[in-house]
């Protein structure tokens, strides 16, 4: 088994600020740790509902790894983020382009041995059921040797909603069907997932 990759200082540093946010105002709860491999490549599903949703799913992963996401490439067009983002090892797409050097990227960081977290719905679901993306699948074509894994996040919608106090929980989960399935497509193998976490975490106000 590949060495545990170590968890670079600005990725650390940057969840660190909300920490406070998340485990003591959000009251976070983590389930199935053990379902995200400490090591080696790994491509990680989750849903996405609110702006939060990768910022919890990282604090959630500190125990294990570093999570690098796919995040809107606008963002870093932020006065003084991008440096933030680049040094969390983030990795910017403009979504519904088929960005081919996003995904050229990723891939290089995955077969490097990264975690890359990906969200199949592509944007925040605010309320509507969204189909899954073919990207995750893709990725899983071109890197066969990545581990697959999921979570679900459930609360951080309501974590804005102050004095309403949220209860968020992360459960990291291998998926049940298995890995890549044969004859199974990406698409089909991301439309598989996502479903999979839709059945434990269902759309909020849906």
């Amino acid at each position: 088994m590949p060495p545990a990759e170590s968890i670079a200082r600005p990725y650390r540093a940057a969840l660190g600020l909300c920490v406070p946010i998340v485990r003591g105002w959000g009251r976070l709860e983590i389930t199935g740790l053990e379902h995200l491999p400490s090591s080696g490549p790994v491509l990680l599903a989750g849903n996405h509902d609110s702006y939060w949703d990768p910022v919890v799913i990282g604090i959630s992963g500190l125990g294990r790894r570093q999570i690098r996401a796919l995040a809107k490439a606008s963002l870093w067009k932020v006065r003084g983020l991008a440096p933030v983002l680049e040094g969390m090892g983030q990795i910017p797409i403009d979504r519904g382009t088929g960005d081919a050097g996003a995904l050229d990227r990723t891939e290089r960081e995955l077969r490097a041995g990264a975690c890359i977290g990906i969200f199949p719905e592509g944007t925040r679901t605010l309320g509507r059921t969204l189909r899954a993306r073919s990207g995750f699948g893709r990725l899983a074509d071109l890197v066969p040797e990545a581990q697959l894994a999921c979570c679900a996040v459930h609360g951080t919608t309501d974590l804005p909603k102050f004095p309403k106090r949220p209860h968020i929980r992360v459960e990291f989960f291998t998926p049940a069907g298995g890995g890549r399935r044969e004859g199974e497509s990406a698409a089909e193998l991301s439309v598989r997932l996502l479903a999979e976490i839709r059945s434990r975490v269902p759309i909020p106000g849906a």
